[in-house]
């Protein structure tokens, strides 16, 4: 998580040694494909939440409290000197609540966070060097702990060596010194990996570890505020056969709006473990992050009760670790399909749909609603839902399918057609732009495309107006041009189609000239 209320230190970058060598056989928590698996072979999907230990650590009844709302897994802050370095016997003692309560404990070194960006952020051979101080804590705990190298190791400036060679040469760095943990690496951009560093080099990087047992962990805030963006991300490490975790996700964020219904939804329908950040004692303009106030558990935030208690919350899908007891036999029984939808109440951008129930062995949580050739339309946890953002005067062949607590899925429900009724004239669109983080040399913008007519639009352009000096440097969800300093932001393939008041949203990082505090004006947006 980016933003922290701390005091940071200036650091220099390390040199790293690649030392090689021989795989060793699984210990503990290992990885088995693209599955994380224990030790006795039984899948291991995490589910629970990050606690900020580093900066609260009296707060130890959060690991008891975590657990009574029903998290299989906690990721837990520790800092190796950036802040208050938890030391030997401090680990010790989290890996011991962390055991108390029955939780795997997932421990993430948070000195790294924007390197490269951020005053005052270690490298990786810096966070490889802490766990190799508090190691003893840590030897013989490969079934309880997995061990997370270092928090969003690379802000979103290049550094040297890059994220593939400094994540590489951390993992050899620990296995040469003895860890057989299974080792968890975050991605680099603020763990947003909007650029895919990561998800285009996690095949080299598993390769270089000798034990093969590393965990991709993906962070999605702003950058994943569409279902297309998360799902095509994930479906990259399906593809590849790697073992991916959502190692951070919010409900909202300075940087953009996060789906988190559909991260959710696509971790329990793939098997995917995931962490939403975070516990409690959120500072910086976050605070809405905060999960219960004040580390009460009796005072779950708005936050707190989806992530926990929603549709494809935790409650709902964590399974306790074999090691502590919990697992049982697998649930691999879908439900019963639905029955055929019926449609009802058509407009030109909605439509309201209801079917039969169905059943299932343990229970039935929810629906997912198709259009013919597997777009999601929506989901509900009942027998009816509302459609909105439909095209107008557009055929639309439906079906439904159930999901069971275990993420199984029943068979397509028969299909049912309807017609949308044609849209009455007028189409337009507003953006609205901020800044949502800043620097001596450079900022990060978001943007937020909202249509503002009667009708759906299937594409749209905003342009806007660059300081002199100003360069754009990166940008996500929309394919970006410049022209002298006319900047010209267009929709791409899965957000240009918007339904009247629906929204969507870009962002871009710019460098400008030290000193400067200029940003770019003269939004305008067009369909």
């Amino acid at each position: 998580m980016r933003s922290r209320l701390a005091a940071l230190a200036a650091l220099i970058l390390l040199p790293v040694a690649l030392i090689s060598q021989p795989a060793h056989a699984a210990t503990g928590i290992h990885v088995s494909g693209a599955n994380i698996v224990e030790s006795g072979g039984q899948n291991l999907i995490l589910r629970g939440t990050s606690h900020p230990h580093a900066w609260y650590t009296g707060q130890t009844q959060s690991f008891r409290d975590i657990k009574s709302l029903g998290a299989n897994a906690v990721r837990v802050v520790l800092s190796g000197g950036r802040w208050t370095p938890n030391n030997t016997a401090d680990v010790a003692g989290v890996v011991s609540l962390c055991k108390q309560n029955k939780l795997i404990c997932v421990l993430e070194n948070h000195d790294t966070t924007g390197y490269g960006e951020q005053s005052g952020a270690y490298t990786l051979d810096q966070a490889a060097d802490y766990w190799i101080s508090v190691k003893s804590a840590l030897v013989g705990q490969e079934d309880y702990v997995i061990v997370n190298i270092g928090n969003e190791p690379i802000g979103n400036n290049a550094v040297t060596p890059g994220w593939a060679a400094a994540t590489s040469a951390a993992i050899q760095k620990l296995r040469s010194n003895g860890f057989d943990h299974a080792l968890m690496v975050d991605a680099p951009n603020w763990g947003q990996d909007w650029q895919f560093t990561m998800r285009d080099n996690a095949q080299a990087v598993f390769d270089s570890d000798p034990d093969r047992n590393v965990i991709f962990s993906i962070h999605m805030y702003g950058v994943f505020d569409t279902a297309a963006e998360i799902t095509a991300y994930m479906d990259a490490f399906k593809t590849a056969g790697l073992p991916l975790v959502v190692g951070e996700f919010g409900h909202d964020h300075s940087d953009g709006d996060p789906d988190e219904d559909t991260i959710m939804a696509q971790a329990v329908s793939r098997g995917l473990g995931y962490f939403g950040w975070s516990w409690s004692g959120n500072g910086g303009g976050v605070e809405y992050l905060d999960q219960v106030v004040n580390f009460d558990v009796n005072q779950l935030t708005s936050w707190g009760e989806r992530l926990f208690n929603g549709t494809d919350g935790i409650r709902a899908t964590a399974r306790e670790a074999a090691i502590y007891g919990g697992g049982g036999p697998a649930d691999t029984t879908p439900p019963t399909a639905p029955g055929t939808p019926s449609a009802s109440d058509v407009t030109a951008t909605g439509a309201r749909l209801t079917w039969a129930a169905s059943t299932d062995d343990v229970g039935v949580t929810g629906y997912d609603v198709y259009r013919s050739g597997g777009t999601l339309l929506g989901r509900t946890a009942t027998t009816s839902i509302t459609l909105s953002g439909l095209t107008p005067d557009t055929a639309y062949q439906v079906y439904v399918r159930a999901r069971d607590a275990a993420g199984n899925q029943s068979a397509p429900s028969p299909d049912a057609s309807f017609t949308t009724e044609p849209g009455s004239p007028g189409g337009g669109c507003s953006v609205t732009a901020s800044v949502q983080s800043q620097w001596g040399s450079g900022y990060v913008a978001q943007a937020t495309v909202t249509n503002t007519g009667s009708a759906a639009v299937d594409g749209w352009t905003v342009t806007f107006t660059l300081p002199a000096g100003h360069e754009i440097t990166g940008y996500w969800n929309a394919d970006i041009t410049v022209s002298g300093q006319t900047v010209t932001a267009r929709n791409v393939g899965y957000n240009g189609n918007l339904g009247p008041d629906a929204s969507t949203g870009f962002g871009f990082q710019a460098g400008r000239p030290d000193g400067q505090t200029s940003v770019p004006s003269g939004y305008s947006c067009a369909t």
